[in-house]
C-alpha cells in the first residue's frame, strides 16, 4: 500500500500556472552553419499579419544548428535569382541564403521561397504555396521543414504540435489547471480542456487527430479521449483505483494503460473498437508507464520489480520481458525513437534527476542533461530533440536538449509552471 501511495503522489506531481511558451536558446552545436534569411517581398497594400521569413529565421535558430545573420548586417534584400548576388553574400559570411517573395491574386496569397548555396551559386530548392492571410504562420514553418531538411538530411519538425499541461492557484488550496495545445514553438496557444482538478498524463494519437489524457475532474483518475477536430470526448472504461498513463498503439486501435482493479498497478491493453482489457503484465512490483515500440510488437514499461526502478520490455506475442536499464539505481519513463534504437529516459544520479539516453545496440548511456528535477521526456518525431519538464528556480518549464547533446533550449512559460509535454507526430 505504501508504495501505491507514493505511486499515486508521483502521478499527481504538482502543476502550476499557464501562458504562451517562449523560446530560449542555451547551448548550440559548436560550428553552426551561416544562413541568412532575407525579407520576403510583399507586393500587396495592407501588411501582413506574419512575418514568414522572420518565422523561418527563427525556426533555424531555434534548432541550435545554423547561425543566423541579423537583418541589419544584410546588404541588400533580393528576392529572386535575377537580384541575388553572391559575392556580396560571401564576403558577409553566409554559407546558405533563403528568399522570397509573396503575392496577391483574388484574395489568395502566393508564397514564393527559394533555397541557394552562396559558395556554389546553385539553387537547392524552391517551391510556390498557395496560402491566406489566417495560415502564413504554418507556411512558414513548412518552409523551415524544408529548408532544414535540405541542409542537414534530417526530416524537419517545426510544423508538428505540443501539449502540455498548466495550472493556475486562485487561493489556497484551489487550482485551475489547463490542458493546452500550441505549436512547436510555443506559438498559438488554445486551451483544450479547463479543470479544478488535475489533469496529467496527455499522448498523441499516431495520426494526431486525438488525445488521450487522465483527468481528475470526477475526483478519482479516469482516462479520456479528445477529438481535437470538434472538441468531442469520451470516458474510456473507467476501474477503481488507479486509471492513469495511456499510449496509442501505433495503429490507434489500442491504449496501453495502467489500472490498479486488481490490487497492484499492472500494464493493460484495450482494444478501442471490440472494447476488450487484456491484462500484459502480472507481477507484484509495479508495472506503469508504457509506451509502444514503433513495430507495436513490444511495449517499454517502467518497473520496481527487481527493487529499484528500472524499464524493461515485454513482447506481446510472447509475453516475454526483457530489462533494457542497468546503469543506475533509478531509470524511468522510457521513450523510443521511431527507429527504435535510441531509449530515452529519466535517470537519476548523484540524488538528481537527468535525462539520460541509451543506445539499444551497444548499451551505452549519455546523460544529457545537467539540472536536477527532471521528467517526463518526450521525442519530436523526427528523433532530433527530446523536450521534458524540469525546475528553474521554484517554477517548471519545458526545456529540450538534442539526442547528442549537442543543443539546448527552453520554453519557458511567461507566467508560471508547465508539465507533461508531449511531442505530436508528424502529419
Amino acid at each position: 500500500m505504501q508504495r501505491i501511495v507514493l505511486f499515486v503522489c508521483l502521478f499527481v506531481f504538482s502543476l502550476i500556472a499557464r501562458a504562451e511558451l517562449t523560446v530560449e536558446i542555451t547551448q548550440g552545436v559548436d560550428e553552426p552553419t551561416p544562413v541568412a534569411v532575407v525579407p520576403f517581398s510583399w507586393s500587396g497594400v495592407q501588411a501582413l499579419p506574419e512575418d514568414v521569413a522572420k518565422v523561418v529565421s527563427d525556426d533555424l535558430y531555434r534548432s541550435g544548428m545554423f547561425k543566423m545573420m541579423p537583418r541589419e548586417n544584410m546588404l541588400s534584400f533580393p528576392s529572386d535569382r535575377s537580384s541575388l548576388f553572391f559575392r556580396d553574400w560571401r564576403i558577409s559570411g553566409s554559407d546558405f541564403i533563403v528568399i522570397g517573395r509573396i503575392k496577391e491574386t483574388d484574395g489568395q496569397l502566393t508564397v514564393a521561397f527559394e533555397l541557394y548555396d552562396i559558395l556554389k551559386e546553385e539553387r537547392i530548392l524552391g517551391e510556390e504555396i498557395k496560402a491566406n492571410r489566417n495560415n502564413l504562420r504554418a507556411v512558414g514553418h513548412y518552409i523551415s521543414d524544408k529548408v532544414f531538411e535540405a541542409l542537414t538530411g534530417v526530416r524537419g519538425a517545426f510544423s508538428t504540435r505540443i501539449v502540455y499541461v498548466t495550472a493556475k492557484q486562485l487561493s489556497p488550496p484551489e487550482y485551475r489547471y489547463r490542458l493546452m495545445l500550441a505549436d512547436s514553438d510555443g506559438h498559438n496557444p488554445r486551451t483544450i480542456l479547463e479543470s479544478k482538478e488535475p489533469i496529467v498524463s496527455p499522448a498523441w494519437s499516431r495520426d494526431g487527430s486525438k488525445l488521450a489524457y487522465v483527468s481528475f475532474e470526477s475526483g478519482r483518475p479516469a482516462i479520456y479521449i479528445q477529438y481535437l477536430a470538434t472538441g468531442k470526448r469520451e470516458k474510456v472504461q473507467s476501474f477503481r483505483g488507479l486509471n492513469g498513463a495511456p499510449a496509442w498503439s501505433p495503429d490507434g486501435r489500442q491504449l496501453a494503460l495502467v489500472l490498479s482493479k486488481d490490487g497492484n498497478p499492472e500494464i493493460y491493453v484495450l482494444d478501442l473498437q471490440q472494447r476488450r482489457l487484456s491484462r500484459i503484465t502480472h507481477h507484484f512490483g509495479i508495472d506503469t508507464e508504457p509506451s509502444w515500440s514503433p513495430d507495436g510488437q513490444s511495449l517499454i514499461f517502467t518497473s520496481d520489480r527487481g527493487g529499484q526502478p528500472q524499464i524493461y520490455s515485454i513482447y506481446l506475442p510472447t509475453r516475454d520481458v526483457t530489462r533494457l536499464t542497468f546503469e543506475g539505481r533509478y531509470n524511468a519513463r522510457g521513450r523510443l525513437t521511431q527507429d527504435g534504437r535510441f531509449l530515452a529516459m529519466v535517470h537519476q544520479t548523484n540524488g538528481s534527476f537527468h535525462i539520460a539516453v541509451q543506445d539499444l545496440r551497444t548499451g551505452r548511456v549519455d546523460l544529457l542533461t545537467e539540472t536536477f528535477m527532471d521528467e517526463s521526456p518526450t521525442i519530436a518525431p523526427n528523433g532530433s530533440i527530446i523536450l521534458y519538464a524540469t525546475q528553474e528556480g521554484v517554477r517548471g518549464v519545458l526545456s529540450a536538449v538534442s539526442l547528442d547533446g549537442r543543443v539546448k533550449f527552453r520554453l519557458p512559460s511567461t507566467d508560471g509552471d508547465v508539465r507533461e509535454p508531449a511531442w505530436s507526430p508528424f502529419q
